[in-house]
């Protein structure tokens, strides 16, 4: 039935598909659609606007037109839905060398020893990673290195721009890499306060670049946190297109 009511309405022009409404529409009302959010059904949609304020592109506002009543049931029924889509999407043990858990030593003092140094010769440099895999979606929540680590969770476009990233992030620290625009944030939301919830993690360093839709990264580790309802220590660091440290 529709009725004159209050609903979200969502500008493509502005949106750049970072999903930050998608996590804070708690009805799943919103979804990312060939990179916009799109309102998947107009019954979904309660019209409080909550997930406004999440924009950064201010390309969220509240309207006024007909549409099909807010539907409770409707919402419990779709948020059901989901979750069984997601249980049944998720990957099988194969034996793919991507997900097998594997720890190494790193490098001896000195080769890799260039943190908070402002340069790096191209050539010589040595790894700083110390376990596989790194991807967010394919790291276990009990793997035996997260425990009572400091987790860096970098943007995966990081490592790309910033040129000391190993030395300067990845040294004595665990890595999960990510991105906050192409992943499942709701997944990964799930799979990271797991990780918090049983890995004692220390301190939580969030790298991201200077890009709108990374500002989604930050939203995602802070609903894991509180999900998993721990206090961990947490910062951000901020990184330009040519590899230097904003904030």
């Amino acid at each position: 039935m529709k009725v004159m009511r209050k609903i979200i309405e969502i500008d493509e022009e502005l949106c750049d598909g970072c999903g930050n409404c998608v996590l804070a529409c708690a009805e799943g009302a919103i979804q990312i659609i060939d990179g916009k959010a799109k309102v998947v059904a107009d019954k979904y949609c309660d019209g409080l606007g909550a997930c406004i304020g999440d924009c950064p592109q201010d390309a969220l506002k509240i309207i006024e037109r007909e549409a099909d009543d807010f539907d409770e049931e409707a919402v419990e029924a779709f948020l059901k839905q989901q979750k069984v889509q997601k249980k049944e999407a998720e990957p099988i043990a194969c034996g793919c060398p991507s997900t097998t858990i594997s720890t190494f030593p790193t490098v001896n003092e000195g080769s890799c020893d260039c943190a908070n140094k402002p340069t790096i010769q191209a050539s010589g440099g040595a790894s700083c990673l110390g376990h596989w895999p790194v991807q967010i979606k394919l790291v276990p929540a009990g793997a035996p290195f997260l425990k009572d680590s400091n987790l860096v969770i970098a943007a995966d476009c990081v490592p790309v721009a910033y040129p000391t990233f190993h030395a300067d992030f990845l040294k004595g620290n665990t890595v999960m890499i990510g991105c906050p625009k192409f992943d499942n944030a709701e997944e990964n939301v799930e799979k990271l306060s797991q990780v918090f919830k049983v890995s004692g993690i220390k301190t939580i360093t969030a790298v991201i670049m200077e890009v709108p839709c990374c500002s989604a990264m930050p939203m995602i580790i802070k609903k894991a946190i509180e999900k998993a309802g721990v206090d961990i220590p947490y910062k951000e660091v901020m990184v330009s297109y040519r590899g230097e440290i904003l904030s």
